[in-house]
This record gives C-alpha cells, sequence and structure tokens, in this order.
C-alpha cells in the first residue's frame, strides 16, 4: 500500500502502541537504538537508512514526561540529520497541555514552549489526539493533526447499552465534549461546578442537571491522580445517581490513580492506550486501541485526502 519511502519508529514512551500502528499499516517497525550514557544523556542510532524517507516517530508524553521529551528531541534531530524528506510526531498525548496559558502573573505557557521546541528541532508535523485546550494547535507553525477518540468511546458504550445514561462534564471546561457525546447517545448530560484550592486538588459545589436514578457517564480527556473523579463520583452518589461509568482518553494515572479509581462506585474506567497501562491492573480497567485512528491518519498524510472523514462529528 505504501512506498518504501515510509518509516514507522518508536521511542521508548508506549512500543506496544507503535507496534499495533506499524500492523495497521503493514509496515514493519523501524529498528532504532535508543540508549543512555552514564551520565544519562540520551543516544539515538537509525540502524537502516531513512534518507528521503517520511518518518513517523511514535512517542507520547507519559512518566517520566521530561526524559521522553528529551529522547523525541534527539529522534527528531537525528532523524532530520539523516537526510529525512520530513519528521512527522505521531504523539498520542501531549504533555504540559494544562499549561496553556497563564493563570497567574509569572507563570509560564510551556504548552507553547514545547511547540516552539518541536519545530526549532526538525519537526514538519504533529498528530495528536484530544488536546486538552484545542487552541494548542494555534501553538505551531506546522501542521498538526488533531484527532479524537471520541467516536471510538461513544461506540463502545453504545454496545454497553447502558439503562438511563447522563453524560456528566466534570467541570465546565469538558461541556463541549460532553454534549457531542450525549448528541451521539442520544442522552441528557449534567454539568459538575468545582473549585480548585491547589494543583490536582477539587472541590465539587454545585450540579447543573439531573442525576437521580440515571446512570452517570463521565468524559474527561484525561485523569492524572484520579481525585478528582473520584470527587464527582461520590457527589453524584450524593445525589441520587446509580454507579458510574469513567471515560477518559489519556490515562496518566499519576501515583496510586489505579488503585483511587477501582471505586465500588465506578462499574468501569474506559481509556485508551494513547498511554501504556501496567498488565497488572484491575479488570476495572477497559483499554480501547486508537492505532486503527492513528494507522488511517497517517494514511491519509501520505496518500492525501481529508482527516476530518474519519470522524462522525466532520467540524472535528
Amino acid at each position: 500500500m505504501f512506498s518504501d519511502k515510509v518509516r514507522i519508529f518508536s521511542g521508548s514512551s508506549n512500543p506496544e502502541l507503535a507496534e499495533k500502528i506499524s500492523h495497521e499499516l503493514g509496515l514493519p517497525l523501524g529498528s532504532v537504538k535508543l540508549s543512555r550514557f552514564k551520565g544519562g544523556e540520551i543516544y539515538v542510532h537509525y540502524e537502516e537508512t531513512i534518507r528521503n524517507c517520511h518518518v513517523f516517530i511514535v512517542q507520547s508524553f507519559s512518566h517520566p514526561i521530561n526524559e521522553h521529551f528529551v529522547e523525541l528531541l534527539v529522534m527528531i534531530d537525528a532523524a532530520k540529520r539523516a537526510s529525512a524528506k520530513t519528521v512527522n510526531i505521531i504523539m498520542p498525548y501531549y504533555g504540559y497541555a494544562r499549561q496553556e496559558r497563564k493563570a497567574a502573573p509569572r507563570e509560564p505557557i510551556s504548552a507553547k514552549m514545547l511547540a516552539d521546541v518541536l519545530t526549532t528541532v526538525g519537526a514538519t508535523r504533529v498528530m495528536t489526539i484530544d488536546l486538552h485546550a484545542p487552541a494548542i494547535q494555534g501553538f505551531f507553525n506546522i501542521p498538526v493533526d488533531h484527532l479524537t477518540a471520541l467516536d471510538l468511546i461513544s461506540d463502545y458504550l453504545k454496545e454497553k447499552n447502558i439503562k438511563n445514561p447522563v453524560i456528566v462534564s466534570p467541570d465546565a471546561g469538558r461541556a463541549t465534549t460532553a454534549e457531542k457525546l450525549a448528541n451521539q447517545l442520544d442522552s441528557p448530560f449534567a454539568i459538575m461546578i468545582k473549585k480548585r484550592p491547589a494543583h490536582n486538588e477539587s472541590v465539587i459545589t454545585h450540579v447543573i442537571g439531573d442525576v437521580e436514578g440515571q446512570t452517570p457517564i463521565i468524559i474527561e480527556d484525561l485523569i492524572d491522580t484520579g481525585s478528582t473523579i473520584v470527587n464527582v463520583v461520590e457527589s453524584l452518589k450524593e445525589r441520587g445517581a446509580e454507579d458510574v461509568y469513567v471515560c477518559a482518553t489519556h490515562p496518566l494515572f499519576s501515583g496510586n490513580a489505579l488503585q483511587r479509581l477501582d471505586h465500588e462506585c465506578i462499574k468501569e474506567v474506559v481509556v485508551t492506550d494513547s498511554i501504556m497501562l501496567p498488565a497488572n491492573r484491575s479488570d476495572r480497567f477497559k483499554v480501547l486501541s486508537v492505532a486503527p485512528m492513528l494507522a488511517d491518519a497517517t494514511k491519509i498524510i501520505i496518500q492525501g485526502g481529508s482527516i476530518s472523514t474519519l470522524f462522525k462529528d466532520a467540524g472535528i
């Protein structure tokens, strides 16, 4: 299907996803040596020719994010210096996306800084999924293909035939996504109003919408520590809701989030493999693969066409 001028390589953050993407494309995963010197410096060596090739590097900004970020930069630089025709970054989770604006004086806009660095080093295109703030696309002066896992999640939920579902946005910022999912499932939706006394902490103050006797489906772009989600779940239960489904694209799951989300009031936690999860997780966690979608987007980039054709909502 592809010419011999397409190469797929994996960073160390999510090799399983890279293997799945390569399989979907019918291409072997490229051979690259990734190692560390004694001082911690990163070494990269592509073990096959990539001259005049379209290189795709799969790297998600999971923990340890700074290590994976620098590794990606070194991989981009090595590909550029090896005369790759294009260097395309398949970055399912874009880290630092929650620092996309100044919320207080003397703060950085780290999401913009990452975009600048990736472009300066030599990336020619970025493909990512469900940015925390869609406006981050505008931080780049190179093409950004912003995909979404919403269709993947909604199709899975439809198969569950959930009784009396209500889509719940855990905050006002996710209201648009919750509305889209509610439309796809033909369900009502509710919004939680919360305040944040500190990073990774939240307090639910109000619920807009009726949840009593309903089965809530919480939709988020990412789950970090899980504390906010558990607060939302317990607040919904206090208001008479049934046990809850939790859905998110990116399972960061920092600290003891896996244990925290293994909650008696949560029926299922539905996430994607944008970030690699440990194998010893509870059966409560359902992982959907974004590999077919990323492979289809890769085909469109190489062969031409519109990325929007991959989604039910052509406005994405």
